[in-house]
């Protein structure tokens, strides 16, 4: 269901202190931006309830989960049609090493972010789980030396 309510500089500033740190309790919040507690409250239910919010998650260290190495992908499909699209996508949900994946208007079809301990690591996903995703005709990958600044918001 497509929201088309407008949010004010209040609800703006929830959700960017939000952004930064979710689990900031109301009170703290509230102070932030210049609320008091009951009526930032219900701007945050509101906010969820509505989709602007749509969950709260933990951000994990990769260093410390051995997961530091970055890959992007570029995949080109050889069928781009409904069905192929629908097959790539339900197949990609199923790999725990890709981060995230868009589908790009370009030279190609999808760029992936894919996270694993090492290169090595990288290539075998890249071989053996990447290349063997439906609908898949070719790959290049572009290897990430340092995150500068990677956020939502």
């Amino acid at each position: 269901m497509a929201n088309n309510r407008q949010i004010d500089q209040f609800d703006r500033a929830i959700l960017q202190e939000l952004a930064h740190d979710g689990r900031l309790p109301v009170t703290e919040l509230a102070s932030r931006i210049g609320l008091s507690k009951t009526p930032c409250q219900n701007r945050l239910k509101r906010l969820v309830e509505e989709g602007f919010i749509q969950g709260f998650k933990a951000i994990l260290d990769p260093v410390k989960l051995d997961r530091q190495h970055v890959a992007f992908t570029e995949v080109k499909l050889n069928n781009t049609t409904e069905k192929a699209l629908e097959a790539f996508n339900q197949a990609v949900l199923g790999v725990p090493e890709i981060e995230s994946c868009h589908m790009i208007a370009g030279a190609f079809d999808y760029l992936l972010k894919v996270r694993t301990r090492n290169v090595t690591d990288y290539r075998r996903v890249l071989g053996e789980v990447i290349s063997a995703l439906p609908y898949v005709a070719s790959t290049s990958t572009h290897v990430s030396m340092q995150s500068v600044k990677d956020s939502v918001i």
